[in-house]
């Protein structure tokens, strides 16, 4: 495996041209959800040879507590460390900006990210009983298994810098 991390750019952008709104839309599947929270948060784009790669955001949701509300690579670039590296960014960021916990949620669903969530930090605080089925209209099936719950975790920044 080529580590590509060395090459990747990490910025903010307002331009939410195609290729980052089908990232979006890879991790959160609604595009009423997304295009919600997008305006209320900073979209963060990682580039790697001219090209958008990977993507997240971050919003405020409460006092000095920062949320990773999306976050998706693109399929051919997983697997190679960028999702460490963009969790890795969203953690100094928000550190930077003040915050004192970030928090993540993902479906329970979601194994190779729980996974990821975990080894960066994360820890499990909670669930969300039932969030899939009450927010969104379709079913969402992943890794063969219907996402139901939302796993909440969250890390103190205070601890991790």
């Amino acid at each position: 495996m080529s580590d590509i991390s060395f090459n990747i750019v990490i910025e903010e952008t307002s331009n939410m041209n195609d290729s980052i709104y089908d990232l979006l839309l890879l991790a959160d599947p609604s595009q009423k959800i997304v295009d919600e929270y997008i305006v209320r948060g900073k979209v963060f784009v990682a580039n790697y040879c001219g090209n958008v790669v990977g993507e997240y955001v971050l919003i405020n949701t409460r006092p000095e507590t920062v949320e990773v509300i999306n976050i998706a690579i693109k399929e051919e670039y997983q697997r190679k460390g960028l999702g460490k590296l963009l969790l890795k960014d969203a953690i100094s960021r928000a550190s930077m900006d003040g915050a004192k916990v970030l928090e993540i949620g993902t479906a329970n669903s979601s194994i190779f990210q729980l996974a990821l969530y975990q080894k960066v930090g994360f820890r499990i605080t909670g669930i969300d009983r039932d969030f899939f089925i009450k927010h969104y209209d379709e079913p969402i099936y992943e890794n063969g298994i219907q996402c139901i719950d939302m796993i909440r975790l969250s890390m103190d920044l205070k601890e991790n810098l």
